[in-house]
């Protein structure tokens, strides 16, 4: 069988927001995929297991395998799907719209996300870890309301939904979880509520996959 008839495999754990955002590509793109999940808790972390290993070396999720290749890191597997299965585009076709795009997403990617994430926060340790999710995501937000206050349509990057629309959401996820004041943001709330409004989005949410805790299910 040729590595494009394949049926793609994606490991996942549900709560990943790194997970997510290919998630929602996957399903924007209408590709169907099997689910491979890794649960980050359980077992003292199935990511560090031998077999998750040759996988993925960082022993991160998520991890892609499609047409005969094993790939990782969120924004690298979504680069590849717009690439080869260009419809619908995640990337605007203005250049400087695309820019911007790459550049929120790069902000929330390195800037915010890897700071409240659950290997940095194990560092932190004891009571001090919600006030340093809360910091690095506040820090992250405020630039990141002032930056969508220029590009912003109904999504990040004007009316149609780009790569930096798929990081927003689940950043945004997290802000909730670690109970961050979102009122200063208002532009991030609005286009996260849109967002949410479409079906790509809801049926990846963490509350809804193979993986999702009966009591955390929608």
């Amino acid at each position: 069988m040729s590595a494009a008839l394949v049926k793609p495999v994606l490991y996942s754990y549900f709560r990943s927001s790194c997970s997510w955002r290919v998630r929602i590509a996957l399903a924007l793109k209408g590709i169907a995929y099997d689910q491979e999940p890794v649960n980050l808790l359980k077992d003292g972390g199935q990511q560090f297991s031998t077999e998750f290993q040759v996988v993925n070396p960082m022993q991160q999720v998520p991890a892609l395998k499609i047409d005969g290749v094993t790939l990782s890191q969120s924004l690298a597997i979504i680069q590849y799907l717009e690439e080869t299965r260009p419809n619908p585009r995640l990337l605007p076709q203005d250049l400087k719209k695309r820019a911007q795009a790459r550049m929120i997403s790069d902000h929330i990617v390195s800037g915010i996300q890897p700071l409240q994430n659950l290997s940095f926060l194990k560092q932190v340790g004891g009571e001090k870890k919600l006030e340093w999710a809360q910091g690095s995501i506040a820090r992250g937000f405020q630039a990141l309301e002032q930056i969508l206050q220029h590009t912003a349509g109904r999504y990040c990057i004007g009316d149609e939904v780009s790569i930096a629309d798929l990081c927003l959401v689940p950043q945004v996820y997290n802000a909730e979880r670690f109970k961050v004041d979102l009122a200063p943001y208002p532009t991030i709330t609005r286009i996260n509520k849109a967002l949410l409004e479409l079906e790509a989005f809801q049926v990846s949410h963490p509350c809804r996959q193979p993986d999702t805790p009966a009591e955390l299910r929608a």
